[in-house]
């Protein structure tokens, strides 16, 4: 497989796989340690490797710009793509030029409304991430689709089933595989699957796992993502903390994420999306930990 093919064509039953996400660097003096940081993944052979629009507000010049390297360097890349308050012609004028960069795969999402204007939900035309997908699989049908999934609910729906009804419309609208949000229980991610193939889904999940790197890192993470964590790693987290301080949450969180990253991938799960947070280290300790695939 080339840099240009969808993800879902790379994907093979019963071959489970890593895929990587980074965030794109706000400053350009950061580049070259990023950079060095994704040489340094790439021994794990990465199926894809994915590319937010960063922390703090990042733009898609600049996801564009990382994507494009990325891709240059014979990896299949995936861009997010947010839609929220965006018109049709400036989402199909991005796609063009991710086509031109020879990147054929987005995580299309709905996104979080800008903070600085109101957006009414009847001015809209993609009002849900379902928008996006169909709009993509109609205008540029070479792409590959990946769309998010959330193990706890996002924060605007109603309930766990509404969330997942809105989920399956995503990927029966023309998406090939879903990622799930971050989350530490593994028996979440497997409840979570056999209600979607309820449902008739038997598109690929992929679960998300993080990594945690230190107590100020996953109170944020929780704070924004909505996400749960078990009471008993919390307490051990915060006991480690106590203790050691990062280093010593650093290493419990990898005892966690081996152990983790093991269940997923015994109970069947068709590979491991890693946050890599922009690290190398933790992530190619864990992966050494866990075995081969």
């Amino acid at each position: 497989m080339d840099a240009q093919s969808k993800i879902i064509d790379a994907v093979r039953p019963g071959k489970p796989f890593y895929s990587l996400e980074f965030f794109p660097p706000r400053e350009a003096s950061a580049r070259p340690e990023f950079f060095k940081v994704v040489e340094t993944l790439r021994a794990l052979n990465p199926l894809f490797v994915s590319v937010t629009y960063g922390a703090g507000g990042g733009s898609r010049s600049n996801t564009l710009e990382i994507a494009s390297r990325l891709a240059g360097l014979d990896l299949i890349t995936m861009t997010h793509l947010t839609c929220v308050g965006a018109d049709p012609d400036s989402i199909h004028e991005y796609l063009a030029e991710l086509e031109a960069a020879g990147i054929r795969n987005i995580l299309a999402l709905r996104g979080d409304p800008p903070k600085d204007r109101e957006i009414r939900r009847e001015d809209c035309v993609f009002t849900y991430a379902s928008d996006l997908v169909s709009f993509v699989h109609r205008e540029f049908p070479s792409f590959g689709i990946g769309v998010a999934a959330y193990l706890t609910p996002h924060p605007e729906s109603p309930s766990f089933a509404e969330d997942r009804r809105h989920t399956a419309l995503k990927l029966n609208a023309g998406s090939d595989f879903a990622v799930t949000q971050l989350f530490f229980d593994s028996r979440e991610y497997f409840e979570y699957t056999d209600r979607m193939r309820a449902l008739g889904i038997d598109k690929p999940i992929v679960p998300g796992v993080l990594p945690v790197q230190s107590m100020e890192l996953l109170r944020r993470v929780l704070q924004l993502s909505g996400c749960s964590i078990p009471a008993k790693l919390y307490l051990a987290l915060e006991e480690a903390d106590r203790k050691g301080g990062v280093q010593k949450v650093r290493e419990a969180g990898a005892v966690h994420a081996v152990e983790q990253i093991r269940l997923l991938l015994d109970g069947g799960a068709p590979g491991i999306h890693l946050y890599t947070l922009n690290k190398a280290d933790l992530c190619l300790r864990i992966v050494e930990e866990v075995g081969p695939l």
